[in-house]
C-alpha cells in the first residue's frame, strides 16, 4: 500500500489520468510491476478512493502489485524522481498475503 498526495496544480487531473501517470511513471522507474492478463494488458495498480476534480489531499491510497519485492524506501525514491512535484508518494508498506 501507498499513500501519495496530491497538491497544485495535479489537483485538476482526473481520476483515470492520475491511474494512466502512475502507470507511466512505473515503467520508466523500471519498477517489477504486475501486468494484467487479457486482450488490453495493464499495469496492475489500483487507486482506493476517487477524489473529486479540484480537490488536493496529503493521504491518499493506492496499490501497487508488484512481481518482485522491492524495499518500500527503494520504491519511493525511484517513482518519485518520475513523477511531477505536485504528485509524491510519501510512504509506502509491503502488504503481506
Amino acid at each position: 500500500m501507498v499513500k501519495f498526495s496530491k497538491t497544485g496544480d495535479m489537483a485538476f487531473i482526473s481520476h483515470l489520468d492520475l491511474l494512466r501517470l502512475f502507470q507511466r511513471a512505473s515503467r520508466r522507474a523500471g519498477l517489477p510491476v504486475t501486468i494484467t492478463k487479457g486482450f488490453s494488458p495493464r499495469l496492475k495498480i489500483s487507486i482506493k478512493r476517487a477524489l473529486k476534480l479540484g480537490l488536493e489531499s496529503q493521504s491518499e491510497e493506492a496499490v501497487f502489485y508488484l512481481d518482485k519485492p522491492v524495499r518500500p524506501q527503494d520504491f519511493i525514491d525511484s517513482i518519485n524522481a518520475k513523477l511531477p512535484e505536485d504528485v509524491k508518494v510519501l510512504t509506502a508498506e509491503e502488504e503481506k498475503f
